[in-house]
């Protein structure tokens, strides 16, 4: 690993931000310091590009415009305003956290990183980031733009899939945060690691910093971040229940026991619930829809005759999970009692007002496609 001098680090700062005020990217929530601003559009760039962030953000502040708001909405507009972004204990713990400022702390944001870490849902990078760009505290903001920029910077072979590295990351980039303005040193960082310093397709011969980068230099840019890979998201087959009725189609609210609390989706059901082990790879759509029958019809009550939906399943990947969803339909001519089953009838035309997560708007996106298809 390389060691900067003190007349290095000098050097940095002023070559880093003097590209950062000419250069830096116009995102709405850099337009003031408000540490509220901060956080949220922090929370939403988590795992979620700029551009596709910047309208979530506004539509938010539009809706939650202070902490107070945000404290007090009612959980489905909360789930309906971050409806799209995916990861949705984030929405929660934005709120959980909210309403540990305006009750615990009677609406006065801890500055420092150690006190916003005691905010549900606040890790070291997001405490670092609101401490430093909001109240101005020299903490260095450690996410994969900063691993990747100072793994190259300065030849750090550490593998930044061990938690214990961000700590080794964070010492070695303390000294060079620049100490009059921490926050604009932390998001030119950002900057640097989404544009020249990119994981992919990077451009270090043309980067404002290029003459302090050692991995140029030694012509081994491609070899930093060192980073483990991480195990494949496991395969996880459902089957998604369209049933219809003259009431509309059966959705169910998911619990606090499953994963997309609080969102709304067609009936979900594994494809390895409805099969004994042995006799999992006998198992064919046929004796799965049997299966299926039979328990509806004995446990919710509810008469069905599933039909396969055309074409390819759904897909959508969670961190650990990869979903993959048949599609089947029933469509019945009465309305039958859902006092067995803890779902509700909705009206075709009230469903979108519902929180949906992603996988269900691909479902209902899959399902119009079939439609189409069959009246072609």
């Amino acid at each position: 690993m390389e060691e900067w001098s003190a007349t290095t680090i000098q050097a940095f700062r002023q070559t880093l931000l003097a590209w950062y005020d000419r250069a830096g990217r116009d995102l709405p929530w850099r337009r003031d310091h408000d540490p509220y601003h901060v956080w949220v559009s922090e929370v939403m760039l988590q795992q979620t590009q700029v551009n596709t962030v910047i309208p979530y953000y506004q539509r938010f502040m539009a809706a939650f415009p202070t902490v107070d708001d945000l404290a007090q909405a009612a959980e489905p507009d909360l789930l309906k305003a971050w409806q799209g972004l995916g990861y949705y204990s984030r929405a929660r713990n934005l709120q959980k956290a909210a309403r540990q400022i305006v009750t615990d702390y009677q609406g006065k944001w801890p500055q420092t990183a150690a006190g916003l870490s005691d905010l549900s849902g606040v890790g070291p990078y997001t405490a670092c980031a609101i401490a430093s760009i909001a109240f101005g505290q020299v903490v260095p903001a450690v996410d994969g733009n900063a691993f990747r920029v100072f793994s190259r910077l300065l030849l750090i072979d550490a593998d930044i899939a061990q938690p214990k590295t961000r700590q080794l990351f964070t010492d070695i980039i303390q000294p060079i945060v620049d100490p009059d303005r921490p926050g604009a040193f932390n998001q030119a960082i950002m900057d640097l690691g989404s544009s020249y310093m990119t994981a992919k397709n990077s451009d270090p011969e043309h980067s404002p910093v290029r003459a302090f980068d050692a991995s140029l230099r030694e012509n081994r840019v491609a070899d930093f971040p060192v980073k483990t890979k991480a195990p494949r998201p496991k395969l996880m087959p459902y089957y998604g229940l369209i049933i219809q009725s003259p009431a509309g189609v059966l959705m169910v609210q998911r619990t606090h026991q499953e994963m997309l609390t609080g969102y709304w989706t067609y009936p979900l059901v594994r494809q390895d619930d409805l099969r004994d082990a042995e006799a999992t790879t006998k198992a064919t759509l046929a004796t799965d829809l049997a299966t299926l029958t039979d328990r509806w019809a004995t446990e919710y009550q509810l008469p069905l005759d599933l039909k396969p939906v055309g074409g390819p399943a759904v897909s959508h990947t969670y961190t650990h999970q990869r979903w993959r969803v048949k599609l089947l339909v029933a469509t019945l001519k009465t309305v039958p009692s859902l006092t067995f089953y803890p779902g509700e009838w909705v009206p075709v035309a009230d469903i979108a007002q519902r929180p949906l997560p992603k996988v269900q708007e691909k479902m209902m996106k899959r399902w119009a496609e079939a439609q189409a298809t069959a009246t072609e």
